[in-house]
């Protein structure tokens, strides 16, 4: 089985992913070590919660190194909300910079009428990359469930897997370049359609182990 490395920094909702990780077929391992990061076949970065504790967590821990050389040694990496949210260089709930890995900034919502902040409950996808493995085997514009008061907005359009549209603010809600994947949404608490997106995620892990 693929061995994955969940990253805990005290900002994540380790148990629900580690769940869906084990239906989708793959060994979940729960750490914080920089030497288990590069030992695991593949690396997911959760998040809950608020953007500088969490940049400051990773960093307390010195997982900021370790998180960017797994992602340039190729390996998959999946990053789920917060864990989307600080690979960007800075964001408007706070001043501490992010991770810098993917150029852009995190932004809040515009309040207008007849739209609830934060973000919360089912919404669909519109696919920019429709043929990312992330989306195999999915309906188009599937469902799935946000919780969140700010979003991703990318410097460079390209790496924009899909959008939502709430009120009338269209965003990017997930991106995908190479080995680099990560979503806004949860997966682990979006059903069915969570549970295909981690397993085709788990897939890409296994053929990358047995390249």
């Amino acid at each position: 089985m693929a061995v994955i490395a969940v990253l805990d920094y005290d900002m994540g909702n380790l148990h629900s992913v580690c769940k869906g990780l084990e239906k989708a077929g793959a060994t979940p391992k729960i750490t914080d070590s920089s030497k288990e990061l590069h030992r695991a076949d593949a690396v997911v970065l959760p998040g809950v919660g608020a953007f500088d504790p969490a940049v400051q967590h990773l960093r307390a821990r010195g997982l900021e190194e370790p998180i960017k050389e797994a992602i340039a040694s190729g390996k998959p990496f999946l990053g789920i909300c917060l864990g989307l949210q600080i690979l960007f260089e800075s964001s408007e709930e706070g001043t501490k910079p992010g991770l810098g890995i993917i150029k852009g900034k995190v932004r809040r919502f515009r309040p207008e009428a007849g739209i609830s902040i934060p973000h919360m409950g089912w919404n669909q996808l519109d696919m920019t990359q429709p043929k990312s493995i992330l989306w195999e085997h999915l309906p188009s514009q599937p469902w799935v469930y946000f919780v969140h008061s700010y979003y991703i907005d990318p410097a460079e359009p390209q790496v924009c897997a899909a959008t939502v549209t709430h009120g009338s603010q269209t965003v990017t809600a997930a991106i995908a370049h190479k080995n680099l994947m990560a979503v806004q949404f949860h997966p682990e608490k979006s059903s069915n359609i969570g549970l295909q997106i981690l397993s085709n995620f788990v897939s890409q892990v296994r053929e990358k182990v047995a390249a």
